[in-house]
């Protein structure tokens, strides 16, 4: 049976010898991966932790959807002598990974084997055509656990002191016992999910794609946007936090816990991306851009 694919014109014809490398990579890269998505699906993709998992593939497919005319355009000067090191350790990162079920590991290997198949395929101007994409394959990455467990702590604690400082200020009844809210006749826990470094990191993925699309021509104005995708993530984790406080606290536990709880999510989402076009349009007025600035991603 053979290959067919459309052409221009709507017809479908036969893949070239050119095209042919690229489709056995394709069919290479599902055979390694697939297994990988479908492990994920039923495993760490279903925890509130690692649940942006699947919208992080989604929108990477999409990124190297839009840049294929760009990759096959590029001029072809293949890059062995680098290619192959990164390829091979993108394979021996994934049988690492796969033997050992490190999800860490497994999805890492990522990097290596996509910026190594590109140079190996088309070389240093397709992996230059593709640079976004490629690197925003770390945010698919599920952060290791004792990273997550060193940091998260504290997290917890200024979220929940904050929390607990503005609701107290605003007149609620609310006390706090560590990482225990207390309001009313509710007792809270401010979870892993609420306020950790996964939902920090979900939200990093969040920003670098708005900046990517927002196309910014200027250094100064794209820095600032960086710097500040951490502090708008940790803000927007607080409004998540005090969203659920004050639902518990008006409708009763049974909304806080139900389906209220994970709406809560796109509290977090919507003000980190309200405060992402804030400043945003701030710096557009307040610095200097150069013409012809756009959005990117078209195709």
């Amino acid at each position: 049976m053979s290959i067919v694919q459309p052409n221009l014109a709507g017809r479908w014809t036969v893949p070239g010898p050119a095209q042919m490398p690229w489709i056995i990579a394709l069919a290479g890269f599902l055979v390694m991966y697939a297994p990988v998505y479908w492990t994920a699906a039923h495993g760490i993709w279903q925890s509130d932790e690692n649940g942006h998992g699947p919208i992080i593939l989604a929108v990477l497919v999409w990124l190297f959807w839009t840049k294929r005319h760009e990759i096959a355009e590029a001029p072809t000067r293949r890059a062995p002598f680098l290619g192959w090191p990164l390829f091979v350790v993108g394979l021996l990162l994934y049988v690492m990974g796969r033997a050992f079920n490190i999800s860490s590991v497994e999805f890492a290997s990522h990097l290596f084997v996509v910026g190594g198949g590109l140079l190996l395929l088309k070389g240093t101007p397709a992996l230059r055509a593709a640079w976004f994409p490629v690197l925003y394959l770390v945010f698919l990455v599920p952060l290791p656990g004792s990273l997550v467990d060193a940091v998260t702590g504290p997290l917890k604690q200024w979220i929940s002191d904050i929390v607990e400082s503005i609701l107290y200020t605003v007149g609620y009844p609310i006390a706090r016992s560590g990482v225990i809210l207390q309001i009313g006749q509710y007792q809270l826990l401010v979870a892993d999910a609420c306020s950790g470094l996964n939902s920090m990191f979900s939200l990093s993925a969040l920003g670098t794609l708005f900046m990517y699309l927002m196309g910014r021509t200027s250094r100064l104005h794209n820095a600032i946007m960086l710097l500040a995708i951490l502090p708008i993530a940790f803000v927007a984790n607080i409004i998540r936090v005090i969203t659920l406080v004050l639902v518990t606290y008006h409708l009763g536990d049974e909304a806080g816990q139900g389906f209220l709880h994970g709406a809560a999510g796109m509290v977090l989402m919507v003000a980190a991306l309200v405060f992402f076009f804030a400043l945003d349009s701030i710096l557009k007025v307040a610095l200097p851009h150069r013409s012809g600035e756009q959005a990117v991603g078209k195709s």
